[in-house]
């Protein structure tokens, strides 16, 4: 999970999500995450078939519809127990403060979700404590800014509007660029 494409539209029809979230996965990123805040986001899961996993996952209610629809991970925006006891599938638990991220790793997360991340520094200074917790930082992560996050320690990263548009030419392009970053920053 070295890149995590977050695909989130306030409106979208469920044929141009389907088509964002296929053209993401051919390009071969390790992560496509669709949002529950998204139109169509379940149907968009069922459609990939188990080769997208489930943002914005805040409830149990919402761990099972995700997972009933075929979502291959979740993720979190915040650090709820009873969501990471629900999943069967590995969870990207979200956090901030090093009592949050704590909390999360300690209840099941497979990674913690840095969000919003405040910097490659801040990353590096929560791991000087917390070594063994892998972090993903989300908000704000743009191609330039990868190495640095990678060289801060960082499990991996999660980039939304960054990368993910609707228009499919420039998506391919953006998906290529940030796979190759992605790839020679944890080379």
């Amino acid at each position: 999970m070295r890149l995590i494409a977050i695909v989130r539209f306030r409106s979208v029809t469920e044929e141009s999500l389907v088509r964002v979230c296929r053209e993401l996965v051919d390009a071969g990123l390790p992560g496509v995450e669709v949002t529950l805040t998204t139109p169509f986001a379940l149907n968009a899961i069922e459609a990939l078939g188990g080769r997208v996993g489930a943002g914005s996952v805040r409830t149990v209610e919402d761990a099972r519809r995700a997972q009933e629809a075929g979502a291959a991970f979740l993720v979190t925006p915040v650090v709820r127990p009873e969501v990471l006891q629900a999943a069967r599938v590995p969870v990207v638990c979200g956090a901030l403060t090093p009592t949050e991220i704590d909390a999360a790793w300690v209840a099941g997360a497979a990674y913690v979700k840095v969000f919003p991340s405040p910097g490659p520094s801040y990353v590096r200074d929560v791991l000087a404590p917390l070594p063994e917790v892998p972090l993903v930082p989300t908000g704000g992560v743009r191609l330039e800014s990868i190495v640095d996050y990678a060289a801060a320690g960082a499990a991996g990263v999660g980039v939304g509007s960054a990368l993910v548009t609707e228009d499919l030419t420039e998506l391919r392009k953006r998906a290529k660029a940030f796979r190759r970053e992605a790839e020679s920053a944890w080379h």
